[in-house]
This record gives structure tokens, sequence and C-alpha cells, in this order.
């Protein structure tokens, strides 16, 4: 597992055990835990915590970098509508994989419907120019995830 994967699956452990809807961490005793820099933190967080995929992040400059992490828990219908509302007008193809394991991992999708969505917005389906293939990734995939009941 990539040092990243590590501190991804350990914050939402942190979720599981408070069984709140937020947690706060310190950026810099996170970062002495994991024997990392804070930066490695920062990307973790900026990349795998972001609107578009259930969370939002508060950030608290000084005193070791405190950040809070909301999770939003809705039913599956709102935890839909967020992410679609929260896209924006492209999507890479790394950024659906991390979707599409969240909603795996909290049960909004089933395994046959991840493996559509994966395959309908691959590169191999997507034989565009790179300037708007990720425009045209991003419309299917939110069009999709409307049809999901």
């Amino acid at each position: 597992m990539r040092m990243s994967d590590v501190i991804e699956d350990f914050i939402k452990e942190l979720f599981e055990e408070d069984e709140s809807n937020y947690i706060e961490i310190q950026r810099n005793e996170l970062a002495q835990y994991f024997n990392c820099v804070p930066s490695q933190i920062n990307y973790v967080i900026s990349t795998r915590f972001k609107p578009s995929q259930g969370y939002y992040v508060e950030s608290k400059r000084g005193g070791g970098g405190n950040i809070k992490i909301k999770k939003i828990s809705n039913t599956k219908s709102d935890y839909i509508m967020h992410i679609i509302n929260n896209i924006g007008k492209t999507i890479t193809v790394n950024e659906i994989d991390i979707l599409l394991s969240d909603f795996l991992t909290y049960n909004i999708i089933t395994e046959k419907e991840a493996k559509l969505l994966k395959v309908a917005t691959s590169d191999n389906v997507l034989k565009l120019d790179i300037d708007i293939k990720d425009e045209v990734r991003a419309r299917i995939f939110k069009n999709m995830l409307l049809n999901i009941e």
C-alpha cells in the first residue's frame, strides 16, 4: 500500500471509532505518527476528503495545523446528489476511481454498477481530444449517477 492510502485508511478508521460525523486532527502529529512530511497529510486530505467525496474540511493555521473533517451522512439519494453537485465540469479517471471506491465502501452502489460506471467513463471508451475528455467524462458520470436507484 502507498503511504497516501495508509493515511486515508487511518483517517477513515477514526470516523468509525468515534461514530460521529466529524473528526479533528493535528497535521503535525499525524505526520509524526506516519513519519512523513506534513505536506503528505495535506495531499491526502486535499485529494481524498473533498466535497465531491462527501467531506467538508476546515483547516486552521498555526498550533500544528488543526484540521476538522466533517463527513456528510445523508440518504443514498442525498449523497449521490451531493456528489453530482460537487463534481464540477470535469473529472479525471483517478477521481472517479476514488469516488467509486467510496461508493462501494458506503454501500451506495453495487459492484456491478461500479463496473459499469468505470467502463463507461474509461479512457478506452472516451477516444477524444484531451482538452474535452474530462468534461465529457463528467457529463457521462453525472448522468449515470442520476439514474442509479
